[in-house]
């Protein structure tokens, strides 16, 4: 049956449901028919046994006067002098009793005895007509209530497609899709019920998927074209460190260029690989929990740079990848800034922010919102010595792998980090520097 279509199923249970509610109906309309003729009859019944007159009698009604021992005194012509109560029956006086029946009469006979002074008197009929009745009845009843169960299991099938088209109408439509006609969408009809929100929320997952899928030609095109630069650089130092005649001078000069090229490889690489686990979320952390303090510090170090002391903020995270995000933002405002470079950290609400300034001119306002995009560079132009674009990307997906965010405002860069101590008393104070070092940067 699970093979069957949708409709089909649809149909067969509301077939199901309407024929066992047709079959109850059938049953209790039979019941109450059959119940009402008994009555009908029962009342004749009595009603003739209280006029206690055999001889008008006639037809499939018959009536008797019996003595106590069960004697037939008196008897409508139409059963003779037959004796149709047994002793058994007369003694159960007044009451109904039913024949198997004679042989002038149609079916059973029901019958009504009663006591009269020293006699019984009997009225009875033939329940031929009754049986005759509920027979029709039975036949129309079946009848009328197949046709009912036909035509509603037609419009079933009718209600059950109409309702299904426009799904079928989206699985074409899906099947349709491809990468290559990623800007389609599936129809939505325009009823506001179930199947338009399931149509739109499918939509608006493909454009998801679109915008992913956009995003990830995207990076492969920048990575390739980033990958060949220096790929061309190797290849052309190698071939000159091959020619006849070079100078152990010019082939010094060709390998050391070569391993730089090659060592930029290795960190386009390497900066490849992080953004890609952070795009599937396996970027690999181990949290603990951080002095801010201690986290700047060890970063300044890096640079040659003396910290002090000056607050308590903490925060979960990981040391390492919090102290290469960081390292980003401080060689980015050492490529590209002016003046000293500060770290500093401030609470924020239930957050902490890690600073990275300059007395640079910092990023232009139209470029701040895609700083944090791939392979992005603010003048737009691709050179050996400004990098691939990547190192903002990182920051970002490092502070989106913690549960914090990568934000930018001119010379001022920072990450936003969830704090793990309350940061409630300082909301309301004036802009605090919780710690500040320097790192020397030549001016331009």
């Amino acid at each position: 049956m699970s093979r069957l279509p949708l409709r089909l199923r649809l149909t067969l249970a509301f077939g199901l449901v309407m024929a066992a509610v047709l079959a109850a109906t059938s049953v209790v309309v039979y019941g109450i028919f059959r119940s009402d003729l008994n009555k009908t009859i029962d009342n004749s019944l009595r009603a003739r046994a209280a006029a206690a007159n055999v001889e008008s009698a006639s037809g499939e009604d018959f009536a008797q006067r019996l003595s106590r021992d069960g004697s037939v005194l008196a008897s409508s012509p139409n059963i003779g002098g037959r004796a149709l109560v047994t002793p058994a029956q007369l003694a159960r006086a007044p009451a109904f009793v039913e024949h198997a029946g004679i042989p002038d009469f149609d079916g059973r006979l029901r019958m009504r005895v009663v006591p009269a002074g020293h006699e019984i008197v009997v009225a009875g009929q033939s329940l031929g007509e009754r049986d005759d009745s509920l027979r029709t009845l039975a036949l129309l009843l079946a009848g009328g209530m197949s046709v009912a169960l036909l035509l509603a299991c037609l419009a079933g099938y009718g209600v059950a497609s109409g309702a299904l088209r426009p799904v079928e109408a989206m699985r074409r439509r899906a099947a349709a899709i491809s990468g290559a006609r990623a800007s389609e969408r599936l129809p939505v009809p325009q009823s506001a019920d179930e199947l338009a929100q399931l149509g739109e929320t499918l939509n608006d997952m493909l454009d998801r998927l679109q915008t992913a899928l956009t995003r990830e030609r995207t990076f492969v095109a920048d990575a390739s074209h980033e990958l060949r630069t220096p790929l061309a650089v190797l290849k052309t130092e190698i071939e000159l460190a091959l020619r006849h005649g070079r100078s152990p001078e010019e082939l010094r000069a060709a390998l050391e260029s070569a391993g730089d090229e090659t060592e930029r490889l290795i960190q386009l690489a390497e900066d490849l690989l992080v953004i890609a686990r952070a795009d599937q979320g396996q970027l690999p952390l181990r949290p603990g929990e951080l002095s801010v303090d201690e986290l700047l510090a060890s970063v300044a170090e890096r640079f040659g740079v003396r910290a002090e002391h000056a607050g308590s903020l903490r925060v979960r995270g990981d040391r390492t990848r919090l102290e290469q995000a960081l390292g980003n933002l401080v060689d980015n405002a050492k490529r590209h800034g002016r003046g000293e470079v500060r770290l500093s950290a401030a609470p924020g609400g239930d957050f902490v922010e890690l600073h990275v300034t300059d007395d640079g001119d910092g990023l232009s306002p139209d470029f701040v919102p895609r700083a944090f995009e791939r392979f992005t560079r603010a003048g737009g132009a691709r050179s050996r010595d400004g990098g691939a674009g990547l190192g903002l990307a990182i920051v970002a997906a490092i502070a989106a792998s913690h549960g914090g965010s990568a934000h930018a405002d001119g010379a001022d860069v920072w990450i936003q980090l969830p704090a793990l101590n309350d940061t409630s008393t300082l909301r309301s104070s004036p802009p605090l520097t919780v710690f500040s070092s320097t790192v020397p940067t030549p001016r331009r």
